[in-house]
């Protein structure tokens, strides 16, 4: 099974930004000699025309969020540990920042569904995403993960002009890195051409039958940011 890490990096300012170039400088860093990297993304918070009619972006957002994709776990660790691929970019980063940041971390499994219209197969340089996560406890988890997964992603893959669909569970993981470790119980991403397209998906019929499942949910309890999100897509090539 594919893991993702996630680097979640907050700005002690909120009115400032990081600046995206240096973010995907850092992260193509990583491209030549990280054995079992697949595929890398930025995110970055995006404004929506409209806002979600039925969930309300959290003021506390990360100033960005960075995934990167191994096709196995003992890649990602080997990637983790102390002066590795990923010590490096958290360095340069918070060397080339002129704001103070924070960071946590966290491995998840992926797994991943396919909508109906993914769009063009070129890959995009950019999109925009709906990241979600789950930051409490379920009561009992294996009954809410087997009720999410029968019952929202074919749901959520109705959502109109939707490109991607993945939902993560989290694992344990070794990591040389010493910043805190998210727990999030489970993150999701939805993914559209453009922050109209899913200003218009989140307005869509659609969103209100979700609505009605996460209702149907087993037991859980914590908060569950959405946040929107400009996605810009790493490129591997080492031409």
């Amino acid at each position: 099974m594919e893991v993702c890490y996630f680097l979640l990096v907050h700005c002690d300012d909120t009115h400032s930004a990081v600046d995206p170039t240096l973010l995907e400088a850092a992260a193509r860093d990583i491209q030549g000699p990280t054995p079992g990297l697949t595929r890398f993304v930025i995110h970055l918070p995006a404004a929506l025309p409209a806002s979600d009619p039925l969930s309300k972006t959290h003021a506390s957002g990360p100033c960005c969020v960075l995934q990167w994709y191994f096709d196995d776990l003992g890649w990602l660790e080997t990637a983790l540990q102390a002066n590795g691929a990923m010590h490096r970019i958290v360095d340069r980063i918070t060397n080339a920042a002129e704001v103070n940041l924070t960071f946590a971390q966290q491995a998840m499994a992926v797994r991943p569904f396919a909508p109906p219209n993914p769009g063009d197969a070129a890959p995009r340089a950019e999109r925009c995403t709906y990241l979600v996560s789950y930051e409490g406890e379920a009561e009992d988890f294996n009954a809410w993960l087997s009720h999410y997964i029968t019952h929202h992603p074919p749901l959520m893959a109705q959502l109109p002009g939707i490109r991607e669909l993945e939902i993560y569970t989290r694992l344990d993981y070794r990591s040389g890195l010493t910043m805190p470790r998210a727990t999030a119980m489970q993150r999701n991403k939805v993914v559209f051409d453009t922050p109209a397209a899913l200003a218009a998906a989140l307005a869509s019929p659609i969103r209100a039958h979700m609505k009605q499942d996460f209702n149907t949910f087993p037991p859980y309890s914590g908060p569950t940011p959405h946040f929107p999100m400009r996605s810009i897509y790493g490129n591997l090539d080492p031409t």
